[in-house]
């Protein structure tokens, strides 16, 4: 039971509201350092039949 405890605690999460955090370009300085994290979106494609 620790080790979920654990891996919960290192679930990566944003607070509401940084949606525009993540749309900011890393500059050329934090990509050399390695101080950047690749963003991919999901967005749900339905129609109010399915």
């Amino acid at each position: 039971m620790r080790s979920k405890d654990k891996q919960e605690a290192q679930e990566p999460t944003i607070a509401p509201g940084m949606d525009d955090a993540l749309d900011a370009e890393a500059n050329a300085r934090e990509k050399r350092a390695g101080d950047s994290t690749e963003v991919t979106r999901l967005a749900l494609d339905r129609t109010p039949e399915d």
